[in-house]
């Protein structure tokens, strides 16, 4: 299923759409032969997955699991659980002038789907797309990140032995074999990564009239209101963003908070990452590892743009940065300027709520937006005053992991969406019929 020297993209999509058009990827039966298929590789290979991101991101096998196999896993099981019935033709009523007729719309597969995916979560963020791309009926190209080398070539060895090849291919490779793939036709492009790079995916897809998923990212903001639960609010805020060393598309990005609370929440978050990775981080093994030098050094500039309140050390031949968080962050300061991805956590003081929601609208419509509040009113306001791909009331990341809601941004962190039952929609048409007696 790796793309062999001989086969080139326009072979390979065109013996991909030939096998699609045959109508093999069209049964029930094969979509969720192809998803149990899918979920037997992973239970079989975990360790093999977990070795794999662990030697490319200095993942845990725990954290390998939970976010990456077992969150797959998870995505596979409800979609095998509702997929007839979300594929089940649904009746539209029929005005009363077009006399006895009957009318329904129903699921039709695209046709060939290119995923792209990123090195942050490189397995979970093919794997996932790719399993609605299957279960919707389609011939899948998947394209790993190059960026993480051992999880790309663990899953090229691993998915031919699983999937239908004459449906499936994986392409491994950097730059040249996506701009490769990018010349060629398909019937949907779902791309993972970065603002720079989805505008290049979204051109290429215009000169084919191709429709796009971009899941892209942002500075993801989290407001903390006075009068919280700072033990408890730090310990969720430091879960969410120190996950994966930071290098989440949904991590807290940033805090805004009153100058009162955020004294309070410094000596919180404190303890909180203590209670995580221990007195030394370094030596934890739940603490993970910058992908690679050059985004070492990006995020080793950024250590002076406030006061340090913990953390600020870091190690360039280990890819080691400690967890930080920087208070009295000026909102002009470097790490206010570009979407963090790493272990830096600022604290920007606000006078309160009002000054907070302007400073969100005032800036690009972040992946996520998090609020931990004891006020219904303060809920109700960031709900319907602000613009965000997903909103998090007392807990971040965790809305992804619920398959029934959408997992998208809006604006400069993305359009589409996926996961459960949008994937479907994503990666189908809803075809109008109707049918009416010719006697």
């Amino acid at each position: 299923m790796s793309n062999s020297v001989s086969e080139q993209p326009a072979e390979l999509v065109a013996r991909l759409r030939a096998t699609f058009r045959t109508g093999t990827t069209k049964p029930l039966t094969w979509r969720t032969g192809q998803l149990h298929r899918m979920r037997t590789l992973l239970t079989e290979h975990r360790d093999d997955i977990a070795a794999a991101l662990r030697a490319d991101l200095g993942k845990s096998t725990s954290e390998a699991y939970r976010t990456e196999v077992d969150f797959v896993i998870r995505e596979i099981d409800h979609t095998l659980d509702h997929l007839e019935g979300w594929l089940r033709p649904e009746p539209a009523p029929v005005p009363a002038h077009l006399g006895e007729a009957t009318a329904w719309t129903q699921y039709d597969p695209l046709g060939v789907v290119l995923i792209i995916a990123p090195w942050n979560y490189p397995a979970q963020l093919l794997l996932a797309p790719m399993a609605g791309a299957l279960a919707a009926g389609n011939a899948v190209v998947a394209k790993p990140s190059e960026l993480a080398p051992a999880t790309s070539a663990v899953l090229a060895r691993l998915l031919p032995q699983y999937l239908d090849t004459d449906a499936v291919a994986l392409v491994e490779g950097g730059v040249p074999e996506t701009t490769a793939l990018l010349e060629e036709r398909f019937d949907h492009i779902l791309y993972t990564g970065n603002g720079t790079v989805g505008r290049i995916v979204m051109a290429a897809a215009a000169r084919n009239l191709t429709p796009v998923t971009l899941e892209l990212g942002g500075k993801s903001p989290a407001f903390v209101d006075r009068d919280t639960d700072l033990d408890t609010v730090a310990a969720r805020l430091a879960a969410g963003k120190f996950l994966n060393a930071g290098q989440t598309c949904v991590a807290p990005d940033y805090v805004l908070t009153d100058p009162g609370t955020a004294r309070a929440l410094e000596t919180a978050l404190a303890k909180a990452v203590d209670t995580l990775y221990g007195p030394d981080p370094a030596a934890s093994a739940e603490y993970g590892r910058i992908v690679n030098d050059r985004h070492f050094d990006r995020l080793t500039t950024l250590l002076d743009s406030g006061r340090q309140v913990i953390g600020g050390g870091y190690e360039r031949e280990a890819k080691y940065i400690a967890p930080t968080v920087l208070a009295e962050v000026s909102p002009d300061a470097p790490v206010m300027q570009e979407e963090i991805f790493g272990p830096i956590l600022p604290i920007v003081e606000v006078a309160g709520l009002d000054e907070a929601i302007a400073f969100i609208n005032d800036r690009d419509k972040p992946l996520a937006l998090y609020a931990f509040t004891e006020s219904d009113t303060t809920r109700e306001r960031l709900t319907a005053e602000t613009s965000s791909g997903g909103l998090g009331f007392g807990l971040p990341v965790a809305h992804l992991t619920i398959p029934d809601l959408p997992f998208g941004g809006v604006g400069e962190s993305g359009m589409g969406s996926y996961h459960g039952r949008y994937s479907i929609e994503t990666f189908s048409h809803r075809k109008a019929v109707l049918t009416k007696p010719l006697s």
